[in-house]
């Protein structure tokens, strides 16, 4: 017989056996064994580990997805010869429970629930392992579902149906900023209309002013002449006023005007035989 020595590594355990049965677990640092009797027949590590498992199944509506779930486990430093012993490939006794968890929840609920109960999958999933695996000696220290993908088909008519919302919403939005716009327009319209309306009454309010300012100043001023006589006065002036205007005007290219040998009384029957046709 002899001593060997060999070396743990920190956060590992080794397991020894004498002659095939268990004896001792060594820890880290340099150890020694006597061969052959003795022998290091594995190590078990107590860092956190991390599994990931793809399940593929199909939810109430009949949409099959694909749900990448991370089951993240470490060994009990308590339960060494349990997680040692116990289990050939912890690994594989996972996976089978993971998809038999998620293949049971994921059929109750439809594609769009199923997004919205990522925590409950998780949890769930969590409380069954951890049930099962403590026994083994592995404890649970997180499940979190990192990934869920229906087929490229469904998450097509997924994205259509999300931008057909949109644009019946901006559609809406825009139809209802028209409506205002056109309220707005005819406010300010009408509001433009009447102002106009009060200008108009104003302006002709101060010509009927001046009119009677202009007619009395004018009788006082010359004695014996009647109201008609001032009336046809301020027409005839009125109407010379307005063909400068006209004359000036810078679109004005011919200005034509009646003519008769009895200018100035015929210029006025003429006004007042038009003002009576009108």
């Amino acid at each position: 017989m002899c001593i060997c020595c060999y070396t743990i590594s920190t956060a590992e355990v080794g397991v020894v056996e004498t002659w095939g049965k268990y004896t001792q677990l060594a820890q880290p640092g340099c150890n020694f064994l006597i061969c052959p009797a003795q022998a290091l027949v594995g190590k078990i590590s107590f860092r956190v580990q991390q599994l990931n498992v793809r399940v593929e199944t199909k939810t109430l509506d009949n949409v099959f997805i694909t749900a990448v779930v991370s089951v993240q486990y470490q060994v009990l430093r308590e339960n060494v010869y349990e997680a040692f012993y116990s289990l050939t490939n912890p690994s594989q006794q996972i996976t089978a429970h993971v998809y038999d968890v998620i293949r049971a929840q994921l059929p109750h609920l439809e594609l769009d629930a199923v997004f919205e109960a990522k925590e409950e999958l998780a949890l769930a999933t969590k409380n069954a392992l951890s049930e099962i695996m403590t026994t083994y000696g592995y404890q649970i220290v997180n499940v979190l579902i990192t990934d869920l993908d229906p087929d490229q088909r469904v998450k097509s008519a997924m994205n259509e149906i999300n931008s057909s919302k949109r644009l019946k919403y901006a559609i809406a939005e825009r139809a209802e900023g028209d409506k205002i716009l056109q309220i707005k327009a005819a406010e300010a319209e009408a509001e433009a209309k009447y102002l106009s309306g009060v200008g108009v009454a104003k302006q002709r309010k101060a010509i009927v002013d001046g009119l009677r300012s202009s007619i009395v100043d004018f009788s006082d001023a010359v004695g014996g002449s009647s109201t008609k006589e001032v009336m046809d006065l301020l027409l005839l002036t009125q109407y010379f006023d307005m063909i400068r205007d006209v004359g000036s005007a810078n679109h004005c290219k011919t200005t034509f005007t009646p003519a008769a040998v009895s200018s100035g009384d015929h210029m006025r029957n003429s006004l007042l035989h038009a003002k009576d046709g009108m």
